[in-house]
């Protein structure tokens, strides 16, 4: 379930699901910023891992098109696989008439529901103390399981970064933490806690002792995001896998 709210006129979300985009049909609000005004709100099901495109008016309108026409080239383009959400924008973005006068521009692209990546080949799971024995801990369950996996070259940053993470979710939650190893085309690790607030990725001064821990991430992870789950949330990050590693035939 999603819910959402107009605040332009322009169509402004399109769902992808089963391979067919939509455009959602959603009352008309006034723009953001306005204040006093009431939006009203529209909850639709939508299917787990559908992409969700929300985008200002200068994606699809031009001097020489009508709107529609705009809005069916993009609804092609998501309908086309794209090997991720980023591949997923740029090809959007491609499609803007660059001989046209400049607009404004803005998308947003979002994958709801779910880990993301496919199915998983391997996946191992633990809930850990929200204590300051959970990082080292979950050190040794990462390096364990990815061993097991024969995924030693990913070893190193896989243990700093959910250390990171773990040390985080330990120091604000103070409660139960939950870790998954996902195997699949990558390495996904997740770490959740029951606090909603995502956490804030800020540039740390070189006198700080801490708050590296997201950069670390940023910077190591082949990607990397927070999600929502129940009352609390995942912070997740995926690593690239060894030539050979994640098939069928891997050991």
């Amino acid at each position: 379930m999603v819910g959402t709210a107009r605040t332009a006129h322009a169509p402004q979300a399109g769902g992808l699901g089963g391979g067919k985009a939509h455009v959602l049909a959603l009352p008309s609000g006034a723009p953001l910023g306005v204040g006093g005004v009431p939006f009203e709100c529209t909850e639709l099901t939508v299917p787990e891992g559908s992409l969700l495109a929300l985008y200002t008016d200068g994606l699809v309108e031009s001097r020489t098109e009508d709107i529609d026409v705009g809005t069916r080239r993009l609804s092609a383009v998501l309908e086309l696989p794209h090997a991720s959400v980023e591949d997923a924008c740029e090809a959007v973005v491609r499609t803007l008439d660059q001989g046209q006068e400049p607009d404004d521009v803005a998308l947003l692209l979002a994958r709801l529901g779910g880990a993301p990546g496919p199915a998983a080949e391997r996946e191992a799971d633990w809930t850990l103390n929200g204590e300051p024995s959970a990082p080292a801990l979950a050190r040794r369950l990462v390096r364990e399981t990815l061993r097991d996996w024969a995924l030693e070259p990913l070893l190193d940053t896989a243990e700093l970064l959910v250390s990171e993470l773990v040390t985080n979710a330990v120091r604000y939650a103070r409660a139960p933490i939950g870790l998954r190893l996902t195997l699949a085309s990558t390495l996904l690790v997740e770490v959740a806690d029951p606090l909603p607030d995502p956490p804030l990725e800020r540039q740390a001064a070189g006198t700080d002792e801490g708050g590296r821990g997201l950069q670390l991430v940023h910077r190591l992870a082949y990607r990397w995001g927070t999600r929502a789950q129940g009352g609390g949330k995942v912070v997740w990050f995926e690593q690239t896998l060894p030539d050979g590693a994640g098939s069928d035939d891997a050991p």
